[in-house]
């Protein structure tokens, strides 16, 4: 591997590199660490005119490494490593596999570099991968959700959290903000799923970032097929709907047929709850009662209004606490009752359940954020977000291109009236 990476050194009176010039070559020795290990290498550094300039090397650019340290090769493994588990058990992993052995410290710092990268071309690399990407025929239904999950945030106080929208009643310390969850899925005519996109993002005001790349994932796809309808699915909470009450389709409106649907089994938790208030907890009669309107809930026409009609006549019943406690439940059915029309929904092989996007606040946040002694700030927080983003949306592959060869740049040798080019690292 050493020999394999001083070939892309250069050494020469000057280079240039993005229409620059550098010379005046010194020679020095770094470590790198490959995918059998660390080697240290001879290479050549060259500066532009003037001073506090920085130095450049060819044999880091030529060679596309990573970070100043790891080669490509090294670095896609480290990144899916630790974008599975921490860094310190990423790095027993490495130990106990016996190839390369990179430091907790290095494995931390890698996403992070990585992460900044991507954030900076985001938008751009975002488009790339959509374009590669296409919209299986058998595809009748796009889906689009988002959600959130409390995860530990380095810089907030210890204090208790508070309930930012209606359908959320977070726990723990106030240390814990909103990670935002949003898928984009695509069904067939029998409600099968056939693909997902999931994004994660660390706490932001009205999760601006995700909303945009949910709205660009659908507008790409509708741009493609402007024919599937268009399920907008989530739970009750309030900040979800805005977004997808105002979400721009990038065709007009009256073209596209649209649902849209509140999550069943969230409905079914605020039955239960006010059945309960009703009852008792766990009682007979509240568990009769609640298997008799949740499955007239879901399976009748207009099921929600005989909903609505019985906890109308129990609020009227009810008084002080109770009566205040029912009233929010009712208010929940009224105001979101035009979501709730399930039997139809279920004629027509349309999703009732927001289980795609629950799983992805899962899948992407709790199974890796969420581990015992965990607290993050945005950085690192988002740098394994992005990671697992990609992996679980099955375009690892082609972001790690991506991301690749933004750490690769054409050398030129010699003047510029008579300079040659040096191939990259395949």
């Amino acid at each position: 591997m050493t020999e394999e990476l001083a070939c892309y050194d250069v050494a020469a009176e000057q280079v240039t590199i993005n229409g620059v010039a550098y010379s005046q070559p010194m020679e020095d020795t770094e470590t790198y660490m490959t995918i059998a290990g660390e080697v240290t290498v001879k290479r050549h550094l060259y500066r532009p005119a003037g001073r506090g300039t920085r130095h450049v090397c060819p044999l880091e650019l030529r060679a596309g490494i990573i970070e100043g340290f790891f080669t490509p090769a090294a670095a896609r493994q480290a990144a899916y490593v630790v974008a599975h588990m921490p860094p310190a058990t990423g790095a027993a992993l490495f130990n106990e596999l016996g190839s390369m052995r990179p430091s907790p410290s290095s494995l931390e710092r890698l996403p992070k570099g990585l992460s900044a990268r991507w954030e900076a071309h985001r938008q751009d690399w975002e488009t790339q991968l959509r374009s590669f990407e296409s919209v299986p025929t058998s595809a009748t239904t796009l889906v689009v959700s988002l959600d959130g999950v409390l995860a530990p945030i380095r810089s907030a106080t210890a204090e208790k959290a508070e309930p930012t929208v209606l359908d959320k009643q977070p726990t723990g310390p106030k240390g814990y903000q909103e990670v935002g969850c949003g898928t984009v899925s695509l069904h067939d005519a029998a409600g099968e799923r056939l693909q997902t996109v999931r994004y994660g993002r660390m706490p932001e005001r009205k999760k601006i970032t995700l909303c945009q790349e949910l709205e660009a994932e659908v507008q790409a796809i509708l741009a493609v097929q402007p024919r599937l309808k268009l399920v907008k699915l989530a739970d009750g909470a309030r900040d979800n709907w805005r977004f997808l009450d105002q979400l721009n389709l990038g065709v007009p409106a009256a073209q596209i047929e649209s649902w849209e649907i509140v999550d069943y089994y969230h409905a079914c938790d605020h039955l239960k709850h006010a059945l309960a208030l009703i009852w008792g907890e766990q009682t007979p009669a509240a568990k009769a009662e609640f298997a008799r309107l949740k499955t007239i809930l879901k399976e009748t026409d207009g099921g929600v209004e005989r909903v609505i009609e019985t906890l109308r006549y129990r609020v009227r019943k009810a008084k002080g606490h109770q009566r205040e406690q029912l009233r929010k439940e009712l208010t929940y059915f009224r105001n979101q009752r035009h979501r709730m029309n399930y039997a139809a929904y279920l004629r027509e092989n349309l999703p009732i359940a927001s289980g795609v996007v629950e799983a992805a606040c899962k899948t992407l946040v709790k199974q890796r954020l969420k581990q015992s002694g965990m607290r993050w700030k945005t950085q690192g927080g988002q740098a394994i977000l992005t990671l697992r983003s990609l992996i679980q949306s099955e375009r690892w592959e082609r972001g790690w291109a991506l991301l690749r060869g933004s750490y690769q740049q054409t050398v030129w040798v010699g003047a510029a009236e008579a300079y040659f080019k040096l191939p990259l690292a395949a």
